[in-house]
């Protein structure tokens, strides 16, 4: 993009930045927040909401293990040291007054509770499920649903709210959803049929997956993970019209397991066309895929793909783009579906696929005037 989106980048840069306020600041969706801010040219992270463990401590005291001392952070670069110094607040008194805009990283019975009674007066973007499927609530993915972005002003409409709640979809969804686009804009989906293999870290740390149970192993069954799969494709792909969301019509059908991999969710996926297209045809419009740039967290290149048939591997692709694309190869005829077609994706669940993914959310939402 270029010109007006152009000039925006150059005064948003010379405005003073936007005050943000993270709940769940601790946890590991938490922390990727921390660093997915860091230095961030529009954002300015000023204030830390956490449980009552935490509340009261510095960020820096809070990440210790009170019997050992040692730091419970689990990203891959250093916390910033200013934010070490923040003081964690609790979440049950917390006010969103003097921030501009709050990213939710809580479970889900948290956030049903805590989301609603900030986005009364502020922005919310969330990671968490809890909202998802209501209907005036979008699910954005970054690059693939911006126009779902218009929901928002009738969300505050219906409830009253000078604030908004948007979540981003499960982490898996992320990467189907954005290897899916393209091929649903130039061909059309009618059927998608995907076996996960996904890294530890999307248990997240507490009570997450016991070391001895996914070492030398995959588990079968992640709890209502295939469920939200199914329901949150087929609510980004909705259509959007004067009455909200209509879902896409297209089938979804999902098989998630855990496998021994840190991070990076590894995806097989088949995929019925509505036109006929050739694995030449969907390699075309995979590499053409533009989700838009002019945004600080915005990948270079969106979609990756691979001729190297032992490619992607999470262990060497999940990083591309500092964890913003997702990768695909293996792109092949499926003979057992009409016009079928199949390959298979890696994509970070961490990054995109959670809280750097929620930034570019907010960046978007920031570009549009709606923070």
């Amino acid at each position: 993009m270029s010109g007006p989106l152009d000039r925006f980048t150059v005064s948003r840069q010379m405005a003073a930045k936007k005050k943000i306020a993270l709940v769940g600041a601790t946890g590991i969706a938490g922390q990727q927040f921390v660093a997915a801010l860091a230095e961030h040219p529009w954002f300015e992270l000023a204030r830390l909401v956490g449980s009552e463990r935490s509340a009261g401590k510095s960020y820096g005291d809070a990440l210790c293990d009170p019997r050992t001392g040692a730091r419970r952070w689990w990203c891959d670069v250093e916390p910033p040291a200013a934010v070490l110094a923040l003081e964690v607040e609790h979440s049950r008194d917390f006010s969103a007054d003097g921030v501009d805009l709050v990213f939710s990283a809580v479970e889900a019975d948290v956030a049903r509770e805590i989301e609603p009674r900030l986005a009364r007066s502020k922005p919310v973007v969330s990671t968490a499920s809890a909202f998802r499927y209501e209907d005036d609530v979008p699910i954005l993915v970054p690059g693939v649903n911006w126009d779902h972005a218009r929901l928002l002003p009738l969300q505050r409409q219906r409830r009253g709210w000078q604030g908004y709640l948007t979540p981003i979809p499960n982490c898996t969804t992320t990467g189907l959803a954005i290897a899916l686009k393209p091929i649903h804009d130039a061909f059309g989906v009618s059927k998608v049929l995907l076996t996960s293999m996904q890294s530890v870290s999307g248990a997240g740390r507490s009570p997450g997956v016991v070391a001895l149970d996914v070492v030398d192993n995959i588990v079968p069954f992640i709890p209502k993970e295939e469920e939200k799969v199914a329901r949150e494709t087929r609510k980004i792909f909705a259509s959007l019209g004067e009455g909200g969301l209509r879902d896409a019509d297209f089938l979804v059908s999902a098989t998630c397991t855990r496998a021994s991999v840190l991070e990076g969710h590894t995806e097989s996926v088949s995929v019925s066309t509505e036109q006929p297209a050739s694995p030449e045809q969907i390699v075309a419009a995979l590499r053409a895929f533009d989700g838009g740039s002019g945004l600080p967290s915005a990948p270079r290149r969106w979609i990756i793909v691979h001729d190297d048939p032992f490619r992607p591997q999470p262990r060497i692709d999940r990083d591309a783009e500092g964890g913003m694309a997702t990768s695909v190869g293996r792109i092949r005829p499926d003979p057992v579906l009409d016009n079928g077609i199949k390959f298979v994706l890696v994509s970070h669940n961490t990054k995109m696929g959670a809280a750097k993914g929620a930034v570019l959310v907010a960046e978007y939402l920031y570009q549009q005037g709606l923070v």
